[in-house]
């Protein structure tokens, strides 16, 4: 019982700060989020992708337009990669928070 008790704490101290503060206090802000009843989009930095229909798309939280084509337009999120398909895609608008699109949507991915 005492070996395996030394093999984890030695194995512990091989670990790097991060790894340590990970596994000890996982999704920490989400939980202060949650208990707080706070916008989780906002304070996590979370995309809300609002679909009307298939023929618009509004999207907010985002950090960049990575490809824009009339097939496919790919835009980088915090944490993921939004990708929108289908046919006639057109940016209607784009501003640092939020972006309207219209066309005829296909499929929208969220890529990791």
């Amino acid at each position: 019982m005492m070996k395996r008790e030394n093999r984890r704490l030695k194995n512990k101290w091989n670990q790097t700060r991060e790894e340590r503060q990970d596994v000890s206090h996982p999704h920490r802000k989400e939980l202060v989020v949650e208990s707080l009843k706070l916008p989780k989009d906002s304070l996590l930095g979370a995309s809300i992708v609002t679909l009307t229909g298939n023929t618009e798309v509004f999207v907010e939280n985002y950090k960049g337009i990575i490809e824009y084509t009339s097939q496919m337009i790919l835009l980088q999120g915090k944490t993921c990669k939004i990708e929108i398909c289908g046919r006639r895609l057109n940016i209607v608008y784009y501003t640092n928070e939020d972006m309207k699109i219209n066309g005829c949507v296909e499929t929208v991915r969220y890529l990791m």
